[in-house]
């Protein structure tokens, strides 16, 4: 058993699609609508066959707060020096450092940001 893909919804579907396409090398499937649903998607394809569902209705709506449920998406980078040189580079161009990079209590080196629309994401080691 393996987790296929993980569904996000966004407000702004095609920010987020250039995120994840510019910081974590997906590869981006064609845009699929629903116009009866009114329904828009993207799956982002990972380098390892994971993927992530982007997708946007109209109607949906979440606060930006931490509640039960989702609590963040750990993405491997590689090295500590790969993870150092990411969180540089989403740092220099705007996006919110929470903590790290740094070596957790139970031996993670990873460090957190927040994406365009404010989901954590943990950037880690190998």
């Amino acid at each position: 058993m393996r987790i296929e893909h993980i569904g996000l919804w966004t407000r702004d579907l095609e920010k987020m699609k250039d995120f994840y396409e510019k910081y974590f090398d997906v590869r981006s499937g064609e845009r699929y609508h629903n116009s009866s649903k009114k329904f828009t998607s993207y799956f982002l394809t990972f380098e390892s066959g994971s993927r992530l569902e982007l997708m946007k209705r109209e109607d949906i709506s979440r606060p930006n707060s931490e509640s039960f449920g989702y609590a963040h998406l750990a993405l491997a980078a590689g090295s500590q020096s790969q993870v150092d040189d990411l969180v540089s580079r989403l740092t220099n161009d705007g996006f919110e450092l929470l903590n790290g990079p740094r070596t957790t209590g139970d031996g993670y080196y990873e460090a957190v940001i927040k994406d365009p629309e404010g989901n954590l994401i943990e950037v880690m080691a190998d």
